[in-house]
């Protein structure tokens, strides 16, 4: 009778540990409380926007609550430093941008106290859109050869305008005049909507704007699109020429981008569990044409070493063309 108890107390112990040691019963089932998302923007703007819509899916596939948290500043550069300086638990993220993770540290190297290749641990990038060149309608010249040849024959007379100093836009900018040898003059703005009304109100001759932006301005006729900053013709509006198409151009790539990043040091299987997540919820149809078609974002949800090698090749191109062009916002 004893030996029968004990058999069955055995294998009572022996299921209890398998179900204590699924996914579903660890310890330490993450997650288990809401996740903060940090956004480096201010609240209502497009990376905002995204940010939310992300945050509602990954909530969805996590069974958690995914919190955004405004912490606009300096660019975004306030909003990463705080990340990186985060408890690396997993509950605390940051939805980055081309901006503060490639071009940052090389515009600003004494301002920006993180490394985003060392203080961060990479989730997954969650989608791309190129830039545009786009010019005021008066503009004598219809496509991308002509704006050369235009700009070529008169250096230093036509301007530029970027959302400011230091900025990927600005970055594109100064990439078209080097690559192309041409002397756009670069006009800062503070706020990119005002450079599409001046623009329009042909007070500045050309500037340089996220797609999503100059599309509806374009499509009802009030400016140029002389092409998008991606290889080839971009999926998201492939009726518009790559400025890259031009030989002289050819070089000229550059992508706008969202990621998600932890800060260093996170456990390699809450990092896995949120890159599972954020797969899932951009292989779903519904959001991708969402993003798509709303955002004007094609989705990607890379995997973590993905984005890793991605971040390296992006730094990678963006420092020759800093370091040539002297763009400094410090």
């Amino acid at each position: 009778m004893e030996i029968a108890m004990l058999k069955t107390l055995r294998c009572l112990l022996a299921i209890s540990g398998l179900v204590l040691a699924s996914p579903g019963f660890a310890a330490d089932n993450y997650p288990s409380r809401p996740i903060t998302l940090i956004v480096p923007y201010a609240a209502g703007g497009g990376v905002d926007s995204v940010a939310r819509v992300m945050a509602n899916a990954l909530g969805e596939r996590l069974g958690q609550t995914v919190v955004i948290e405004n912490f606009p500043g300096a660019g975004g550069i306030i909003a990463t430093q705080r990340v990186a300086r985060a408890e690396p638990d997993g509950y605390t993220l940051l939805f980055a941008v081309e901006n503060t993770m490639a071009v940052a540290k090389l515009v600003q190297p004494k301002t920006v106290q993180y490394d985003s290749q060392k203080d961060f641990a990479p989730i997954s990038l969650i989608g791309t859109a190129p830039l545009v060149l786009v010019g005021k309608k008066p503009l004598p010249a219809n496509n991308i050869s002509e704006l050369m040849a235009l700009m070529r024959a008169n250096p230093g007379k036509y301007t530029y305008a970027s959302s400011g100093v230091g900025t990927s836009l600005q970055v594109l900018g100064e990439m078209i005049n080097v690559e192309g040898n041409v002397k756009m003059v670069h006009v800062p703005y503070r706020a990119a909507p005002d450079i599409l009304t001046d623009i329009m109100g042909n007070r500045i001759d050309l500037a340089v704007l996220p797609l999503n932006m100059a599309i509806p301005a374009y499509r009802n006729g009030d400016i140029k699109i002389f092409g998008t900053s991606e290889k080839g013709r971009s999926k998201l509006a492939p009726d518009l020429p790559s400025l890259s198409d031009l030989p002289d151009l050819k070089n000229v790539t550059m992508t706008v981008w969202y990621a998600l990043f932890a800060p260093a040091g996170t456990d390699a299987s809450k990092i896995d569990s949120l890159y599972r997540a954020t797969a899932a919820a951009l292989s779903d149809p519904e959001m991708k044409t969402k993003l798509r078609d709303s955002y004007f974002l094609e989705p990607v949800g890379s995997s973590p070493s993905e984005l890793a090698a991605f971040l390296t090749s992006e730094i990678a191109k963006f420092a020759p063309i800093v370091k040539a062009a002297n763009i400094n916002a410090e």
